[in-house]
């Protein structure tokens, strides 16, 4: 259906803009839903709705955050599940003793990045219940 409506386009309409309205009408188009600059204006001048989207930045920056924490906490978290691998495959003291010392580094350092989001996470609560 889309490609008979736009088969019967035939008709072009050239428009000129100062660098003002262009960055207003291109911001807009960039909010919206619409995938293409034209759709967008087509939808404007006939006065079909238009879906516009709401980015809210410390959202944004939660995610973000959140997202580097996470990749950090998997690392982590198979690097503990490597060592308790090699824990229980181990037969010599010595070498268990190594196997040890650096699953502790591990829990201390997932326990820093824990704390890191309970930080980041209460800044945020923070920042909301102050607006």
């Amino acid at each position: 259906m889309m490609e008979r409506e736009n088969s019967n386009r035939s008709r072009r309409i050239t428009l000129r803009l100062t660098e003002k309205e262009y960055a207003k009408i291109e911001s807009q188009f960039k909010a919206s839903t619409c995938r293409k600059l034209s759709d967008y204006i087509r939808r404007h001048i006939f006065s079909r709705p238009i879906t516009s989207t709401y980015r809210n930045q410390s959202l944004d920056d939660l995610m973000e955050e959140t997202v580097v924490l996470s990749s950090e906490l998997r690392s982590i978290g198979n690097n503990v599940n490597q060592i308790a691998r090699k824990v229980n495959t181990l037969k010599m003291i010595p070498e268990f003793k190594t196997q040890l010392f650096l699953f502790d580094l591990e829990r201390k350092a997932l326990s820093n990045k824990l704390e890191a989001i309970n930080s980041h996470t209460q800044k945020i609560s923070e920042q909301w219940l102050q607006s």
